[in-house]
């Protein structure tokens, strides 16, 4: 079949190639529903580059659990040599990222690499494209990634990886429809087929139309299974068996496999090419599409499935080098092999551990876990730990807790004490992680009183080191400096360099909470140690802790550093977890610091990102709360209630006492006295319980506000006690000190000075605060001051077109090219809820499309300067 209707994407793409020829590097993320003909498009794009133009083809696999680098060890055989060997051999994963990219980059030959059916990929593959989409912009590479949109909902794994690169120089998107009506109608015709029946059967799909032509027969089959079988029932029955023995294979199937299954039936192999049911294509046999793979196997009988995966397992098994673990264990698995289960599936797990697919090597340790039941248990339980922490870093806090409970339980019939205590410890660090603070305070103390009963060991070490964390976390600091340093010795005593690091930076930590500036070195050491281990996280962590703890304590230039190294070093090693939870302090930095477009801007990215973690969204949702409320925007509680409610389950002070400050102050700028009082209340006592300076310095100045001032308080920060104290003066210099400018004209406007008065009036008003100011404007009213002004007009203002947060995220979305339904996928909005948001956005801006809605954006200030991605 001709490609109809491609000419306009198959145009895209060649520009884009020729960019990337110039220096100007692209990821191309190639999207389009299953059979809409994503794989042919390319081919026919590829036969139009120049032949000095190398292709490297690398596909993701349908396998139950893929294999990690899947697309890498099709290239590898291609590039040869010392990239093969280090792929095979190298233990670090991101030294086979910086390989493969220097691969990319160097010589003076443009590359073009094609990474087929990304919404199967594993952690690892995932992982490698944003790497390179963060760095190929400067490159003479060309990156193409195809995926089914129709797959990839707001949870898939590819759709956090499609968000974090929205913002890279070098990414671009393309989308394949499914022809139209009357394309349909062409190809019907001329094959004598009634076309409006095989547009309703088929919606336009090319591959379901291509099978039902191919299918021979004078009617329209019900479904695309029907439309294959048809088109297989014209084979001969040795030609039927390849093909079925092939569908059992997978995607790709090597000739020596087919010929080792069924020996002599090159004939047979041959009739499945000429009939277009298999294809050639770089040394092995496919199927024109993995649904006509599908309905193949589907068609199967369970016994004959049971029978050909069996032979596939023994001629893998028999052939050196045939197949990797993850491909074995799939086969064992299906052949019901349980021995071969057991090994196969470790030793994928293993290897997907090395390369960080850590969704993989969840897979593969429940597959493990699914045939361990003859194991003993002490083994048992060391496979549900392994699990449990895989479970845990691949955010499900469910399967990690059940998996370590069960481990538990294990250790405890063996009447192994100090295996019991660790599994408690690990116990009460997944507890914590989900909120059930009470719970894991119990374990953690189940977990000393175990580990106490023996010699110290190193897992007495990881037990300290939790008790630390969790008193550190509640800003019980003198207690976390306690523990800590008690996991500090004995980690030092056995050489236990993981435990030693996390205790170092959770002690130093709780001193720099304690205002005792010694913390610091303790942090610093934690991150030298873990640079020179090469802990990558570790060294995140510790950059995560110098600048959050910074913001905290009001310290924005030294947190705005770590922010910039912190931030770059996750983003060098691609570690996302630490570099959100920076983002939405940076955010807050940004906030206090009268930067309220960036504040928002970054707030947006970390909560609009499906699957953040709760203490990182927690604090980007203050961020765009305070923002909100300071400008008088809309959707303010919205995100102070969803914040609340995240902040309760954690029961912790760090976490309740911003959102509940946010709240008082949304409530005294709506002039809801009680509701201030309510809120700066409400864990007031926790704070002063804590001796939290800055924490009881905000609530109290609210009950103040009030009318409520506290009686007695512990110390408060200074600028907060000045103003109490009716120090406005002081407290107006002590924030400009702060370069916190919104809290400076604040303790202005506390003054009954006109020209204090007039001071905060102007700070508002260049702020944007449009709340503060019109209280501003009615204060100096109220005093008799002749000639305050009403207030700049609409156009003068830093939003002139009254363009809410949430229509600024649909603005930037627009921006990335994504229409109505992808930018209702991004925000978790119908498809009918985005569409209103992009037609107010049109109208707010006076603009007739999308890209001028973008140009007038970046003229107004709304987006930062670039080019408009629709334009691209």
């Amino acid at each position: 079949m001709n490609l109809l209707e491609r000419a306009a994407p198959l145009q895209q793409l060649l520009e884009w190639s020729r960019e990337a020829e110039a220096g100007k590097g692209r990821l191309v993320l190639l999207a389009g529903e299953a059979g809409v003909g994503k794989t042919v498009f390319l081919r026919d794009w590829a036969g139009r580059l120049d032949r000095g133009n190398r292709v490297l083809l690398g596909g993701c696999d349908p396998l139950s659990t893929p294999r990690p680098l899947g697309p890498l060890l099709d290239i590898a055989s291609v590039l040869g040599g010392e990239f093969e060997r280090r792929l095979l051999t190298t233990e670090r994963r991101e030294l086979i990222f910086q390989h493969f990219l220097s691969v990319l980059t160097q010589g003076r030959h443009a590359h073009t690499v094609i990474f087929e059916d990304v919404h199967w990929a594993d952690d690892a593959t995932l992982d490698l494209l944003r790497f390179l989409g963060r760095r190929l912009d400067q490159s003479r590479t060309l990156l193409i990634a195809s995926y089914r949109d129709d797959e990839v909902g707001p949870r898939h794994p590819l759709r956090a990886v499609i968000g974090d690169l929205a913002t890279s120089q070098a990414a671009r998107r393309l989308v394949l429809s499914p022809l139209s009506r009357e394309a349909v109608r062409l190809l019907a015709e001329a094959h004598h087929i009634d076309p409006s029946l095989l547009y309703q059967k088929t919606e336009g799909n090319p591959f379901y139309v291509t099978e039902v032509i191919a299918s021979g027969v004078d009617r329209v089959p019900p479904t695309v299974l029907d439309a294959v079988l048809a088109r297989a029932a014209r084979l001969s029955p040795p030609a039927r068996e390849i093909l079925d023995a092939a569908a059992v294979i997978g995607t790709r199937s090597e000739p020596w496999l087919l010929e080792q299954l069924l020996p002599d039936r090159v004939e047979a192999t041959d009739e499945c090419l000429n009939g277009g049911v298999l294809q050639a294509q770089e040394g092995r046999l496919t199927f024109r599409h993995e649904l006509a793979r599908q309905a193949i196997l589907d068609s199967l009988a369970p016994p004959q499935r049971l029978v050909l995966h069996r032979r596939v397992l023994q001629a893998l098994q028999a052939h050196p080098h045939s197949g990797d673990a993850a491909r074995l264990a799939d086969h064992a698995e299906a052949a019901h092999d349980t021995q071969a289960v057991l090994e196969y599936a470790s030793l994928a797990a293993r290897q997907a551990i090395t390369f960080k697919a850590h969704r993989e090597a969840c897979a593969q340790l429940a597959r493990v876990l699914r045939h361990a039941q003859k194991l003993a248990p002490a083994e048992r339980a060391g496979l549900l730990e392994e699990y449990a922490e895989q479970c845990w870093i691949t955010d499900q806090p469910d399967e990690a807790l059940q998996a370590r409970q069960a481990a538990l339980r294990l250790w405890q019939e063996t009447g192994r004490r100090n295996r019991e205590g660790e599994a408690l410890a690990h116990l009460a660090r997944v507890l914590v992680g989900m909120g059930r603070n009470a719970e894991a305070e119990e374990a953690s103390l189940r977990s000393l009183a175990a580990l106490g009963e023996r010699p110290p060991e190193a897992g007495l070490a990881f037990a300290y080191g939790c008790q630390a964390h969790l008193r550190m976390l509640n800003r019980d600091n003198h207690q976390a400096v306690h523990w800590g340093q008690q996991a500090v010795d004995l980690a030092q005593q056995h050489h236990d360099r993981s435990t030693l690091v996390l205790a170092l930076n959770t002690v130093g930590t709780a001193m720099l909470l304690d205002q005792n500036e010694e913390g610091r070195a303790f942090l610093e050491r934690s991150l030298a140690l873990a640079r020179d281990a090469q802990l990558d996280d570790h060294v995140a962590l510790a950059y995560r802790m110098l600048s959050s703890v910074a913001g905290e304590l009001y310290q924005f230039a030294r947190a705005d550093q770590y922010f910039e190294e912190g931030l770059r070093y996750c983003a060098e090693h691609d570690i996302d977890g630490h570099r959100f939870y920076m983002l939405a302090w940076q955010a807050l930095s940004h906030l206090y610091q009268g930067r309220w477009t960036q504040a928002t801007e970054v707030a947006l990215s970390v909560a609009g990102r499906p699957g953040t973690a709760a203490t990182s969204r927690i604090m980007a949702l203050v961020a765009l709360g305070r923002v909100r409320t300071r400008r008088g925007d809309p959707e303010v509680w919205d995100v102070l209630d969803e914040a609340l409610a995240m902040a309760r389950q954690t029961g912790t002070l760090q976490r309740l006492a911003p959102v509940r400050a946010a709240r008082a102050e949304a409530a005294w700028l709506a002039g809801d006295l009680h509701r201030v009082q309510e809120e700066a209340q409400a864990v007031y006592g926790l704070a002063c319980d804590h001796q939290h300076p800055w924490f009881v310095g905000e609530l109290a100045y609210w009950q103040w506000k009030a009318g409520h001032a506290p009686s007695t308080a512990p110390e408060m920060a200074p600028p907060f006690a000045l103003q109490i104290a009716g120090r406005w003066d002081a407290a107006a210099l002590e924030w400009e000190r702060l370069n916190c400018p919104y809290e400076a004209a604040r303790a202005y406007a506390e003054s009954a000075h006109e020209l204090a008065l007039k001071h905060a009036l102007r700070t508002f008003e260049g702020l944007g605060a449009r709340p503060a100011a019109t209280q501003m404007r009615q204060q100096l009213r109220e005093l008799g001051v002749k000639g305050v002004p009403r207030g700049p007009r609409s156009s003068t203002r830093a939003n002139p077109a009254n363009v809410t947060p949430r229509e600024i995220q649909v603005l930037h979305l627009v921006r990335q090219g994504l229409r109505d339904a992808e930018i209702a996928r991004e925000l978790g909005l119908s498809t009918k809820t985005a569409g209103h948001h992009v037609s107010s956005l049109l109208s707010k801006l006076s603009v007739r499309n999308r890209t001028e809605a973008v140009r007038e954006g970046v003229r107004l200030g709304l987006l930062p300067p670039g080019e408009p991605e629709d334009d691209r």
